[in-house]
């Protein structure tokens, strides 16, 4: 090596060679984002409403997470969203999610949310996780279902 003394600052340089070495892995996300680890740590819209219009409890044993979620409609359009979970960060992060896209949507509009848009709004979420995060969406719509067999027995 021909170096001088005072190339120490090579040292903490980037070598061009060593980034196309590099190989960022393929497969599935096994962290949680900062997004994920935020709606985790600080859920939004967590509670419960007394008067809701609309109530759903879904859960899988296998994973033991389980989502209660309600709904208030005001004029055609989800007023309130509001949950309690008993599960994992993955999943207490993307029930936060859900009940932030729907306050505010339709009630048709609500109905097409999927799992996919709580994925992207969440920026992903790791793959061991999907079956067991993606309990609000499945919540959302039975809590909708519960609301419009009410009405329609009104």
């Amino acid at each position: 090596m021909n170096r001088k003394a005072d190339d120490w600052m090579d040292l903490y340089r980037k070598d061009s060679e060593l980034e196309e070495e590099f190989i960022i892995p393929e497969g599935p996300v096994l962290f949680y984002n900062e997004l994920v680890a935020d709606h985790s740590a600080n859920p939004r819209n967590v509670g419960e409403i007394t008067d809701a219009d609309g109530v759903a409890v879904v859960g899988d044993p296998t994973c033991g997470d389980q989502m209660k979620l309600w709904i208030k409609i005001d004029d055609g359009k989800l007023s309130d969203v509001k949950f309690t979970s008993n599960g994992c960060a993955g999943a207490i992060a993307a029930s936060s999610m859900c009940t932030v896209l729907a306050i505010g949507r339709t009630i048709q509009e609500a109905k097409q949310l999927t799992d996919d848009d709580i994925i992207i709004a969440l920026e992903g979420i790791p793959q061991l996780d999907k079956n067991c995060s993606l309990s609000g969406v499945a919540a959302l719509q039975e809590a909708i279902k519960d609301y419009e067999s009410k009405c329609s027995t009104n």
